[in-house]
């Protein structure tokens, strides 16, 4: 009898995360444009996880990792080239992103630059920009591409993936128990097993949250970019280049972006709603402009 009514008990509470799961497919089946650039509407679950958290917690992050960079001496001065022409940059996108989130005029924005081979940048919620100098020296970043990189991580935060990120793992780890448990008092299987299985297919599921995600920032960064007078085929340019630093890409299915060809594809047919975006800040046509050139032969 126990058996029974612990076996009510984890169908009960799947159904309930099955209603979740199902808010979180309706919000992705939704979408709305904006200019032509198609996007999810803010997924409801964000409400979950209040942006007030969200934001103290980044803040607090971001200022732990900038104080330790200064410590071991790899933060950049604000004179520092590098660190002026990043930061002129995000003057002039960031005008741009209040039109896909209009907290974003609110936000306390901050650019700074570490000294670190590593290929990468970010921006956490509230608008906390951090790049690190190997992205720039091992790209040869143009700053059309510089503009790519940056509006795509700033998309990020316009989108609040990170809060929602943290509301469908936590529903979804919770699902992920819940089954285990309850196919354990179905089939008598032991629950560390079918909790192992349920884990695996849980993170499966968040990295395809994560490939939508990177999908909706390529195109948000590349408007907020183009807006700010960038050229939006330096997206295109930038993904070859990171083609080219790394032969041996990960299997697009266990890896939380998209392939670059898939990238490569989207940015492309989206082009002829950002190309015109982007030439009207030149005084043209997308008819007449010229071809992108970046720093480096791209294939």
């Amino acid at each position: 009898m126990k058996k029974f009514k612990h076996l009510a008990g984890c169908l009960a509470l799947c159904a309930a995360f099955g209603v979740a799961g199902g808010a979180v497919a309706q919000d992705d089946r939704h979408t709305t444009v904006q200019d032509g650039i198609e996007v999810r509407p803010l997924s409801r679950l964000t409400k979950v996880v209040p942006a007030e958290t969200v934001n103290q917690a980044a803040a607090q992050q971001y200022t732990q990792m900038m104080s330790q960079a200064q410590q071991k001496g790899v933060l950049l001065p604000p004179s520092h080239p590098q660190v002026q022409r990043l930061r002129a940059i995000a003057q002039r996108i960031i005008p741009h992103s209040a039109r896909w989130n209009q907290e974003a005029s609110r936000w306390q924005w901050q650019v700074n630059v570490i000294d670190s081979k590593d290929v990468n940048a970010f921006c956490m919620p509230g608008g906390r920009i951090g790049f690190f100098t190997g992205i720039l020296t091992s790209l040869k970043l143009t700053d059309d591409e510089v503009a790519a990189v940056m509006g795509h991580e700033i998309a990020h935060a316009l989108r609040e993936h990170s809060r929602e990120k943290m509301a469908k793992q936590g529903l979804t780890n919770i699902g992920a128990r819940l089954t285990g448990l309850a196919a354990s008092a179905i089939f008598g299987v032991d629950p560390s097993f079918t909790g192992s299985l349920a884990n695996a297919g849980a993170q499966l599921v968040g990295l395809k949250f994560s490939r939508n995600d990177e999908r909706e920032a390529d195109l948000v960064g590349l408007d907020i970019a183009a807006r700010a007078g960038y050229d939006p085929r330096a997206g295109i340019a930038l993904w070859r280049k990171m083609a080219a630093l790394s032969q041996r890409a990960p299997i697009e299915l266990l890896s939380t972006h998209p392939g670059g060809e898939s990238r490569i594809n989207d940015m492309q047919a989206h082009m002829n709603v950002l190309l015109p975006v982007y030439a009207r800040t030149k005084g043209t046509t997308a008819a007449k402009l010229p071809p992108y050139r970046s720093n480096v032969a791209l294939r």
